[in-house]
């Protein structure tokens, strides 16, 4: 079992000094992205160490305001972030697909990374009406896995999050595989924090929904997905490790808008809302188109520091 001090940690810049630390808010009902998004100050009880990862982490006397929150783990910490497609059932008949036997697994690179509360950078390639929301409960590991039996799979859970598998839709449908329409920088928004296991030990009852300019989109709930997260864990650490920080995004419910009549893209100026329940909270990112010729560095951020057929997933 993987055991924290913490129910809910956030990782962020602090307002008094505009340095990073991880902590937990010390309201422990607040929606930590709307209140930010409505610039309400969110006071955090800082924890010793700098990552979520450290299960030795303690809380301090120390009580920051955040500046600007970061997603809960550093792309260095994420590395290649393991995607679930066609994993609800409500999301297969609206697709006209039948269930899968077994998971589908695509991968985004660790520069898919995107903060919450920043905006969504939808890059040039992908500006011509295509863009499209997926809201994502996600799993973050807290110790090794390797060959985990389905029954002990949750014991190597570190605990949820939000994420958003935005996606390209004409890249994706361009090819067999949908790496490329997936995996542009900043298309795996993730956060506002981690919810630890020991608040959700049944992850079926979570909910979780898309809320687009004030509008929900999609709704669906973890005992509508096909394969449990105990499976989802169990099997895709079959012969492969999976390392303390991994990030698993479990697939996305019915409702998605290239799906709708007629679709629905994501426009400037969108806000854009994926909202998980049991204390996870909003991941909120205004959607921002990308002007040719920007340049992105290597991180997927921008120079002035913004974050940068036949089945859909």
């Amino acid at each position: 079992m993987v055991s924290t001090r913490w129910n809910r940690l956030v990782r962020f810049v602090a307002k008094e000094d505009d340095r990073e630390y991880v902590g937990e808010p010390e309201d422990n009902a607040l929606d930590i992205g709307a209140a930010l998004a409505l610039d309400q100050p969110v006071s955090v009880r800082v924890f010793t160490g700098s990552s979520a990862l450290d299960l030795s982490a303690e809380p301090t006397d120390k009580v920051l305001t955040v500046g600007r929150l970061l997603a809960p783990l550093t792309a260095d910490e994420v590395g290649t972030i393991r995607c679930i497609g066609l994993n609800y059932r409500n999301h297969a008949r609206e697709m006209n697909l039948e269930l899968p036997d077994h998971p589908t697994l695509f991968f985004k690179p660790a520069t898919c990374l995107g903060h919450p509360n920043a905006p969504l950078v939808i890059p040039e390639q992908a500006t011509d009406g295509q863009a499209d929301y997926e809201a994502e409960l996600a799993v973050v590991i807290g110790r090794e896995a390797r060959n985990v039996p389905r029954a002990d799979a949750l014991s190597y859970v570190l605990g949820y999050t939000s994420s958003n598998d935005v996606t390209a839709r004409k890249h994706q449908f361009h090819g067999a595989q949908w790496g490329f329409g997936k995996g542009f920088d900043g298309f795996a928004p993730l956060g506002p924090c981690i919810v630890s296991t020991k608040s959700i030990p049944d992850p079926s009852v979570i909910e979780i929904k898309t809320v687009l300019n004030g509008e929900v989109m999609q709704e669906g709930r973890g005992d509508d997905m096909i394969f449990s997260i105990a499976e989802i864990v169990s099997y895709l650490s079959q012969g492969t490790t999976l390392a303390p920080g991994t990030v698993i995004m479990t697939g996305t419910p019915h409702g998605i808008g290239v799906s709708r009549t007629p679709p629905v893209f994501l426009q400037p100026n969108d806000d854009l809302r994926i909202v998980v329940s049991h204390g996870v909270g909003s991941l909120v990112n205004k959607v921002v188109y990308e002007s040719s010729g920007k340049k992105v560095n290597g991180n997927g951020v921008h120079a002035n520091g913004v974050n940068g057929s036949n089945g859909t997933a």
